[in-house]
């Protein structure tokens, strides 16, 4: 009677176990289905844009100091390059004549944001105010409608790419970092950069950086040895007809006779 009874309880403590590891595994699994079809569905800025043209575009975040700008100006003539910057509304308001002297030597103005925060843990309302707020200043000194946007801290999340969606307003990150942020030599900042650009690049710089103005010099004489032209990324982006694929790159969308895009 004990043997029947001890069976019994070990056939019982066995199937709970059973029970156990099979809701685990459809918890696990079910977990991994959801996960994988968020990351399905991700949206993602523009990171590179795909091309057969040699161009690449360099971009200067500017949101604290402009003791440099001008300079970064005079180089940029000097070589005949155009760039684009995204400039945050605090700094507009600061350096307005700055971003005045951006514009009128016929570089591309977008917004930084007006506040340069974490964009993700605003609401969608906020982050409307943010891009519309700076945006706005930026138009008040240019009077062009800004396009481009760059993420502070290249933080985002699908809420914000639709809210740029919403606004005509195309969410731009960077392919080749210069991490001239980092207290990078000119030569080290020259070489991640050299390395790095392909055919579409959207390359990453700071306005105020500590060897900016050495480092740029030797970024554009070493593109331009190998054959590389530059243009704002709003010349180099796709504005219509198009598809980001996982890793950030700008696609055109291609048409063949009978199919709809």
């Amino acid at each position: 009677m004990k043997i029947a009874i001890v069976k019994k309880n070990l056939v019982t403590k066995i199937c709970s176990f059973c029970f156990a590891f099979l809701f685990v595994c459809a918890v696990v699994f079910s977990f991994g289905q959801t996960e994988h079809t968020s990351a399905s569905n991700r949206k993602i800025p523009v990171y590179k844009v795909d091309t057969q043209n040699k161009v690449v575009s360099l971009t200067f975040d500017a949101a604290w100091g402009a003791d440099k700008t001008l300079a970064i100006l005079d180089i940029l003539d000097e070589y005949n390059v155009k760039a684009t910057f995204f400039l945050v509304g605090f700094w507009v308001d600061n350096f307005a004549d700055m971003a005045k002297q951006i514009d009128a030597r016929g570089h591309e103005i977008g917004t930084h944001s007006q506040t340069h925060p974490h964009m993700p843990t605003l609401t969608a309302d906020k982050m409307r105010d943010e891009l519309a707020t700076s945006s706005q200043k930026i138009t008040d000194i240019t009077g062009k409608k800004v396009t481009l946007f760059r993420p502070p801290f290249g933080d985002y999340n699908n809420t914000l790419v639709s809210v740029c969606e919403d606004m005509g307003i195309l969410p731009i990150q960077w392919d080749v970092d210069s991490l001239d942020w980092k207290g990078l030599s000119a030569s080290q900042i020259h070489d991640r950069v050299a390395k790095r650009v392909g055919n579409g690049s959207i390359v990453l710089f700071h306005n105020n950086s500590d060897n900016i103005l050495e480092a740029l010099p030797l970024v554009i004489q070493t593109l331009q040895l190998k054959k590389f032209s530059f243009a704002p990324v709003g010349q180099v982006v796709y504005t219509s007809d198009y598809y980001v694929d996982n890793n950030g790159v700008q696609h055109k969308k291609e048409t063949h006779q009978g199919d709809i895009l």
